[in-house]
């Protein structure tokens, strides 16, 4: 293979997800509010768990090992989200939406590192609630603030291996004349068929390193609520099996969502690839997700719905008070 600087590419033009000028407003208006709503909500969640032991009154649990994770996860869906979604809504402004090599290939290591650090952060919290329902007496043993620094840590170290072969197999790759991206963002296959050189490697990775993180953690997903289900159906009052049920249901779906969209982009035979189908899934899994994720794990949650009416009602209630 190559090495980047024998290549004639010093830039990269991104198609978009569509070339219609009719559309260009109204998806940029939508995706300008997908990023908001995404950024309130993760950034919302990353503040009112942080601060919450501050608010002293509010007699919350939010510091909990699961609320830990939950912010960690808040963290990794708003900056996935800010590494695609802004480039993306460049297309809807500008006639040409370039992007230089480095940036291409920076923004191609840090899709993988955050699409990785979910699927991750997925399995550490099944695990978390696998402890909290197979074992809960020892639940604070267990799930240590130390263990759970540990598992984080894992975490973003299983993140980083599983980036880093994608982003230096891609740079040792030639590029020649064609530099349009059919494409919103520098994802692995758009690049690979601009690529005058060999891309056997790179497509191998794909398969190895990519399958690995898919098939492990979910493997992990898969046992840890396998061992829940059979706790759940030795607890003998209907009451106690739907609460138990309850506290997974929200997990499931963002897991069901999550890996769905992963295993749909990168995982179907190539003689069925479609690229407005590509670009579909490639919109619900780098934009939709972060944005509903906060919903699914956190307005949902009743805990976290006190907290957050409680701690708006000690910044207006005397403001209410005096009228």
């Amino acid at each position: 293979m190559a090495r980047q600087n024998d290549s004639t590419v010093t830039e990269f033009v991104l198609k978009g997800l569509t070339d219609r000028p009719e559309l260009q407003l109204p998806l940029f208006l939508l995706f300008l509010g997908i990023y908001g709503v995404t950024t309130m909500g993760n950034l919302g969640m990353i503040l009112l768990i942080t601060f919450n032991s501050k608010l002293q009154s509010l007699n919350s649990n939010l510091h909990a090992p699961m609320y830990f994770f939950l912010s960690n996860l808040s963290a990794i869906d708003l900056f996935y989200s800010s590494v695609i979604t802004p480039k993306l809504m460049e297309n809807f402004v500008w006639e040409q939406n370039v992007i230089s090599y480095p940036g291409c290939m920076i923004q191609l290591f840090f899709f993988c590192f955050f699409a990785a650090a979910e699927c991750y952060m997925l399995t550490t919290m099944a695990y978390d609630r696998y402890v909290a329902i197979c074992s809960p007496l020892l639940y604070n043993v267990t799930m240590s603030p130390k263990v759970c620094s540990v598992l984080v840590t894992g975490v973003y170290i299983m993140a980083s291996i599983g980036a880093v072969p994608y982003t230096i197999s891609m740079i040792m790759l030639f590029f020649c004349e064609d530099n349009v991206i059919h494409h919103y963002f520098c994802d692995i296959f758009p690049l690979l068929k601009l690529s005058c050189s060999i891309t056997y490697i790179n497509e191998l990775l794909v398969v190895l390193v990519g399958g690995f993180n898919v098939l492990a953690t979910i493997m992990a997903i898969i046992m840890s609520y396998a061992f829940i289900l059979c706790n759940i159906l030795q607890i003998p009052s209907a009451e106690g099996k739907s609460k138990a049920f309850s506290t997974c249901g929200s997990h499931l779906t963002a897991v069901g969502v999550s890996y769905g969209s992963i295993i749909f982009m990168y995982f179907k035979p190539s003689s069925s690839s479609n690229m407005a189908q590509e670009k579909v899934a490639s919109v619900f899994y780098t934009t939709v997700i972060p944005m509903l994720n906060p919903l699914i794990y956190s307005w949902r949650n009743k805990e976290v719905r006190n907290v957050l009416s409680k701690a708006i009602g000690m910044r207006y209630g005397p403001l209410q008070g005096s009228n």
